[in-house]
């Protein structure tokens, strides 16, 4: 049976990729960007800080770190709060001790529960961002434009009351309906981290205004590389730090470009992974093509 002369019609089909928040281009035709002091890769680690509850409805999937045997889960429940109450602390004291800058998207409920780890990375300098109101709050296509509107608004309530106003945000499990970036912008969110198309800040355009992705490399994730892949510390180790040099490598011909990664709590934080981090994190300090910065700062620095 033949197929409609329709079939092949899709009324979005342009150049590149078919979405308008931004302009499609090869990274060959981009116009190049330069960091303060002649630093020619940006380094931002991630510490995503989440709440996951005991009995996840898990609509319209699970959070990648929610739990994973049947009610009550209580061995994958106590070690997220481990990482919350132990592994977070250690990351923490590492990134102190090494001079970096790090980024910290917080659930919204944890602002009252963990209040001393919050106050910790003020403390020391560190930017927290917003990452939804919780791991069960998850944004998606299904989700209707005034609820989602209303998530938004209650996170930002939530981190008003806490004396905070992030303009960065992650979504939970970095998952986005068509009508995030705009919902974020309405809110007064100036940079996002759910995205990964570039190895440069990226300006996608609403009608709320601009917001800009800070691309934060899915392929670095620590649980997913440590956990899921089972790869060793010293390959993970290993891996980051080629990526900071193949990028600064690049820097006479791409310009400055961008490096995000992940720490998880209860996977890095765990006490025979601090060697790890430690070897990393002071690889980076010392690297003179790396400027350690925010999610925040490294859009602003982009213009």
């Amino acid at each position: 049976m033949p197929l409609n002369d329709d079939y092949l019609v899709y009324e979005h089909r342009g150049y590149g990729m078919d979405q308008g928040l931004y302009a499609w281009r090869p990274a060959t035709t981009r116009a190049p960007i330069a960091w303060p002091a002649g630093k020619t890769v940006a380094v931002t680690p991630v510490v995503p800080l989440e709440f996951h509850m005991l009995d996840p409805k898990g609509k319209p999937f699970k959070h990648p770190g929610a739990m994973q045997t049947p009610y009550p889960d209580l061995r994958h429940y106590t070690t997220r709060d481990y990482g919350l109450r132990v592994g977070a602390f250690r990351i923490l004291k590492e990134l102190n001790a090494a001079g970096l800058k790090a980024t910290f998207p917080i659930n919204a409920v944890l602002l009252e529960r963990a209040r001393p780890l919050v106050d910790a990375i003020l403390d020391g300098g560190h930017e927290i961002a917003a990452y939804g109101l919780d791991t069960d709050h998850i944004h998606w296509g299904g989700l209707e434009i005034d609820v989602e509107r209303a998530w938004i608004a209650d996170t930002c309530e939530a981190f008003a009351r806490a004396g905070l106003n992030p303009t960065t945000w992650m979504s939970p499990a970095r998952q986005q309906s068509f009508n995030t970036p705009e919902l974020l912008a309405e809110a007064g969110f100036t940079t996002c981290l759910d995205w990964e198309q570039d190895t440069v800040p990226v300006a996608m355009k609403t009608a709320a205004g601009a917001i800009t992705a800070v691309p934060l490399s899915n392929e670095l994730d620590d649980r997913s590389l440590l956990i899921d892949r089972r790869q060793t510390e010293d390959q993970w180790v290993t891996q980051v730090r080629d990526a900071v040099a193949y990028l600064a490598a690049e820097a006479p011909r791409a310009g400055s470009q961008s490096l995000a990664f992940t720490l998880t709590s209860y996977v890095t934080g765990q006490p025979f992974r601090i060697h790890a981090l430690r070897e990393l994190l002071a690889g980076l300090a010392a690297d003179p093509a790396v400027w350690s910065a925010t999610a925040a700062e490294v859009a602003a620095a982009a213009g």
